[in-house]
């Protein structure tokens, strides 16, 4: 896939489809000051990967494929736990435990907006252990 940040100046796409086209775990689209765009594929059994995030408010749509969504206070206290399919959204408060799993036959596909922004400019992660280990050395 050759999409590019194309933040920070206006910019008009059709999300559904950059979403769908997407085949790395996490593209991202599109970096501003305060909002980012990003992509992701997440393979058959595969997750977003247990996270909090205490900077950032999150964002989810899913385009295709079926998920899992646990959240809570802590991965010992989850107040959430629901199936999600397309057209859903998830909305993720900042200092939230949260995870989406992929319980579906196909990639799960989906487009996250965080605000203020979360990664680099230009982040391309083609999978979950590339984003793991770079998210360690930012500090995240």
């Amino acid at each position: 896939m050759t999409t590019k940040d194309h933040g920070n100046k206006p910019f008009v796409t059709n999300i559904e489809e950059e979403t769908l086209a997407n085949t790395n775990y996490r593209t991202a689209l599109w970096t501003g000051e305060l909002l980012q765009a990003t992509l992701m594929s997440i393979p058959v059994g595969g997750d977003i990967g247990a996270e909090v995030h205490d900077e950032n408010d999150q964002f989810l749509r899913v385009e295709q494929g079926r998920g899992r969504v646990i959240m809570g206070e802590s991965e010992n206290k989850i107040t959430l736990d629901t199936e999600v399919g397309p057209e859903f959204a998830i909305f993720i408060p900042k200092d939230t435990y949260h995870n989406v799993i992929n319980i579906g036959d196909e990639d799960l596909k989906l487009y996250s907006i965080y605000g203020p922004a979360h990664h680099a400019h230009g982040t391309v992660h083609e999978t979950q252990a590339i984003a793991i280990a770079a998210e360690e050395a930012e500090g995240h």
